[in-house]
């Protein structure tokens, strides 16, 4: 088979040059998993048993094109107990070489949350803890993306 580097390209069946073109392409193309970083959690309500809270991402897509997010899974840990799990199931465009914001709502119940509870009601900012996974579409496929992360977060209160 000719290389298309070496050989007159004009004396090339078409089927052949685009090969070669879409070869070319292809192999610029690389997958770099994108950073996730939990930003911020907002306490959007409470109540008698329990209450909601937003997780806000910021999400950095390092690739030079378009990725979409199909569904992302996220357990979440406050100050060493575990408050929830969320699921985001709608579509996310992440562009490329950019930053996006995710926010993933969580509801929870105070029974058995302890410390976790009392740094919620009384902190500017907790201990997080969070495990999960995105699964992405990209032009290469789909890839599922681990999340691990833990840190300290600012806490922003519920406006009355």
């Amino acid at each position: 088979m000719p290389r298309c580097s070496t050989f007159p390209v004009s004396r090339l069946p078409l089927p052949v040059v685009l090969l070669c073109l879409s070869c070319a392409t292809l192999g610029r193309l690389a997958f770099t998993d994108p950073d996730v970083g939990l930003q911020e959690i907002a306490v959007t309500g409470i109540g008698l048993t329990g209450g909601t809270f937003e997780l806000a991402f910021d999400v950095y897509n390092p690739n030079d094109y378009r990725i979409r997010s199909t569904r992302l899974e996220v357990g979440i840990d406050l100050e060493g107990t575990h408050f929830g799990d969320a699921l985001l199931d709608r579509p996310l465009d992440l562009s490329p070489t950019n930053h996006s914001r995710i926010v993933v709502p969580v509801r929870f119940e105070w029974a058995g949350l302890g410390a976790g509870a009392k740094a919620l009601l009384t902190h500017r900012a907790v201990g997080y803890g969070v495990t999960g996974r995105v699964l992405l579409d990209t032009p290469l496929g789909e890839k599922t993306v681990a999340l691990h992360g833990t840190g300290n977060v600012p806490l922003r209160k519920l406006i009355r």
